[in-house]
């Protein structure tokens, strides 16, 4: 009975925050109004927008050799879930946050109508560059960091969708051929197609170690459970010649490098002190538990540094705190741990990491409103100017296409990645906007030669699966819809131009309805994208046993936990380059505008 009356009491204070948000918006109310709107739409979201994945009956590569899968993560992503050992690894299905019969894939006509090329040339691209003034380029670096972690759609050449390009349009090859994504291997679910993804669903430092034996072997050191990094700070050519580069491996640039090689100093510098610390761990041990408290370390950042500096709202910047260290904040909460141990088991006081696992009823996965709405190429720059740390003086000048994967060490051979740190930390990414597209990677030559317009092929992507245009996505996650091209864009000269293209406001495609509607205070995207951040930036934490029930010393170690709670992205930094503390000094943000550094 006590239980019924509990349910019945969040539901109903979880519709009143929805009524509110849907009358006043959450970002217009005082801060701890705006805190429990938010809880409460969350729990709305839990309830409503949570949609599983059929297991993948035969994974692909066989059986992984776990190792001491209880107390480490595994190359996979396997027996995180001790009860599903499957569950979030290599291979699985993405899951859903809308109802399987609003995800059915659209007709092979609807796919390419509106012309998703027409859309690119018209709606992205950029004509002039529009900064977003309070980011730098770390934080467009860091969210493709990210998301070689998180997910990646295979493609197979088969059957390429066929856009058809106007008579003035100046691609090179008429019509247009887009790789479709690589169907389900094992298909025969019911309910509409599902895909699976090349990287675990969880947040494991994958892009760093590998999940293909062969890298993750390579990239080991022979002792003291470290990585291989050579003269450059990337592993060693031999090392990078057993990663795939059609694949995610491909899109390594620059911006990319200086994240990878900052991570495999840290994993190397918590080897280091772990080995001192507990002098009995073996090579093994040592890599397992670096691993841990690195994928925790890259989880806290992107919970306190990043996302606030990106959604820069006094509310989100308190909730995305809250998160991680619990409404006693980051040193009341370590106070009275140390004192007295954790109090309770909600996340509510000391925040997700340490509390118990949950998957709130449906087992997890990332899905693909998740991966739709990460589409930010827009941060990219099309061009980059590199600066001396020591004078704040410029260096070079390069397009993005001299900063591209087969470029990376000829960039880095010219210019110390202190220097690099600090012209990206100077340095500001694009807005997420229309007429914002980078021009380079609307004419983006791969490895192989073929040529990529991005923009079209993000279109094509949510089209293909099943992911529900603007106005539906929002009528499903509970906002109101769009009446009018002007009541999406709250302007009339944009909303021409979408009517151009579109005809229809319900035809209007997600991607292009996130740049263009108008964004709350402090944003860097829109509040429609917004509503999936509030569900999966804590799922993300709370499903994982390495954030919660094994997120402790017995898993961890001691000196494990304490690096955890002790570091963040400036002291990340600070530590393997600890000349860049002129740049750093006063900066509340290590993702926000770092200062000219005068010689």
């Amino acid at each position: 009975m006590r239980s019924r009356v509990r349910s019945a009491t969040i539901a109903g204070a979880a519709r009143l925050a929805q009524l509110t948000d849907q009358r006043v918006g959450w970002a217009r109310l005082p801060k701890l109004v705006g805190l429990a709107v938010l809880v409460g739409l969350r729990h709305q979201l839990r309830t409503s927008n949570l949609y599983g994945a059929a297991p993948v009956a035969h994974p692909p590569g066989g059986p992984v050799d776990a190792g001491n899968y209880l107390g480490a993560r595994t190359r996979d992503g396997s027996y995180n879930d001790l009860a599903d050992p499957r569950m979030g690894a290599v291979g699985c299905r993405f899951g859903r946050n809308v109802a399987p019969e609003h995800s059915y894939p659209e007709s092979p006509h609807r796919v390419v109508d509106p012309n998703p090329r027409l859309i690119s040339r018209k709606l992205l691209t950029r004509e002039q560059f529009q900064p977003a003034r309070t980011l730098n380029l770390l934080a467009a670096a860091w969210i493709q960091f990210e998301v070689h972690d998180w997910f990646a759609h295979g493609t197979v050449a088969d059957k390429p969708w066929v856009v058809p390009l106007r008579d003035d349009d100046p691609w090179p090859q008429q019509p247009m051929r887009v790789k479709r994504t690589a169907p389900d291997p094992d298909p025969g679910a019911p309910g509409p197609p599902s895909f699976t993804t090349q990287e675990s669903h969880w947040w494991d430092g994958s892009q760093i170690y590998g999940t293909t034996p062969e890298f993750a072997s390579a990239l080991r050191a022979p002792e003291k459970g470290k990585l291989r990094i050579d003269a450059s700070g990337l592993p060693p050519p031999e090392v990078e010649a057993t990663a795939d580069l059609t694949g995610t491996a491909g899109n390594f640039w620059v911006g990319l490098a200086l994240l990878h090689s900052l991570f495999m100093r840290e994993h190397n510098a918590i080897c280091e002190h772990l080995a001192q610390a507990h002098p009995h761990l073996t090579d093994q041990q040592l890599y397992d538990k670096a691993r841990l408290v690195n994928s925790a370390l890259l989880a806290k950042i992107h919970t306190v540094d990043w996302t606030p500096a990106i959604i820069a709202h006094p509310t989100t910047v308190a909730a995305m705190r809250i998160n991680w260290f619990g409404v006693l904040g980051e040193r009341l909460g370590t106070r009275l741990r140390r004192r007295f141990g954790r109090i309770g088991r909600s996340p509510l006081l000391h925040g997700i990491p340490g509390s118990p696992t949950t998957h709130h009823g449906v087992p997890y996965s990332l899905t693909e409103e998740f991966v739709a709405v990460y589409r930010m190429h827009p941060l990219i720059p099309d061009e980059f100017t590199f600066r001396a740390l020591a004078d704040d003086r410029i260096t070079a000048r390069h397009e993005f296409g001299e900063l591209t994967v087969l470029n990376v060490r000829a960039r880095l051979a010219e210019t110390p990645i202190a220097d690099l740190l600090y012209s990206f930390g100077r340095a500001h990414p694009g807005s997420l906007s229309l007429h914002n597209f980078p021009r380079q990677l609307q004419h983006l030559q791969q490895v192989d030669g073929t040529l990529l317009d991005l923009g079209t092929v993000d279109v094509i992507r949510s089209r293909e699966r099943g992911v529900p245009r603007y106005n539906e996505f929002r009528r499903l996650f509970r906002l109101k819809p769009a009446a009018t091209f002007e009541e999406l864009t709250g302007e009339s000269a944009l909303a021409a131009e979408l009517r151009e293209i579109y005809h229809d406001v319900e035809l209007v495609d997600l991607m292009i309805g996130l740049y263009a509607e108008p964004k709350p205070p402090g944003f860097g995207f829109s509040d429609t994208a917004f509503r999936v951040f509030i569900l999966m930036a804590t799922r993300r934490l709370e499903s994982d046993r390495f954030f919660t029930t094994d997120f402790r010393d017995e898993t961890y170690t001691r000196a494990g936990m304490d690096w955890v709670r002790d570091n963040d992205m400036r002291s990340v930094l600070l530590r393997h380059f600890p000349e860049l503390a002129p740049a750093l000094a006063g900066v509340a943000n290590p993702f926000a505008p770092w200062n000219p550094v005068s010689p």
